[in-house]
């Protein structure tokens, strides 16, 4: 009997296919921040994770929160409580992150911009960071399959995040994106030779 593929409702109400691998790499990472990155076990519980979705849960949708809470059980109940506290603290550091995070409507040209940018005048046009700005825009404006959108934008929020900038200019953002979206490009047509 063919299964219907699972459907995750992301935070920002957006829908996408569930995705196997994006469960393992969730786990392997919350292993890798405890020094115990073991790609065997993590897939060995995304398989769990899986499973009970798929047979149990009993339903074609599932929230991105729900996942993550599986995760953490998973994780707790097999004797990896502090990869399930890693991947708590991960979570709330990255929400924390986007709630701090800004985006300024400047192109940054000159020490005029450079300024504005710094506080020296109010600057217009500021908002919360929103990465799911980043993945609508790349697909109505690039058409883009939501897929690929959300890599790159995940690909620019990390790299934002690492600057560990609280006021980001618009036209960094577009520079970043442009560059992110540049390689996922070139790594999905590598993909397609071989």
């Amino acid at each position: 009997m063919l299964q219907t593929q699972l459907k995750v409702i992301k935070a920002d109400g957006s829908i996408e296919e569930y995705l196997h691998t994006k469960v393992m790499g969730s786990i392997n990472n919350a292993l890798g921040e405890t020094g115990q990155a073991n790609i065997d076990i993590a897939e060995q519980f995304a398989e769990v994770v899986t499973f009970f979705l798929y047979n149990q849960y009993n339903r074609r949708t599932v929230t991105s929160g729900d996942i993550f809470s599986m995760i953490k059980v998973v994780l707790a109940a097999t004797d990896y409580e502090d990869a399930a506290v890693a991947l708590s603290e991960h979570h709330f550091e990255r929400k924390l992150k986007r709630s701090r995070t800004e985006v300024v409507s400047v192109d940054i040209q000159d020490l005029t911009d450079a300024e504005l940018l710094a506080g020296a005048e109010e600057p217009a046009g500021r908002s919360r960071w929103d990465k799911s700005r980043i993945v609508d825009d790349l697909i109505t404006r690039y058409n883009l399959c939501r897929q690929t959108a959300r890599t790159i934008a995940a690909m620019v929020e990390e790299r934002v995040f690492n600057m560990g900038m609280t006021l980001v200019p618009s036209s960094l953002i577009k520079q970043l994106v442009l560059g992110e979206a540049a390689s996922v490009l070139r790594a999905q047509r590598q993909l397609q030779t071989v």
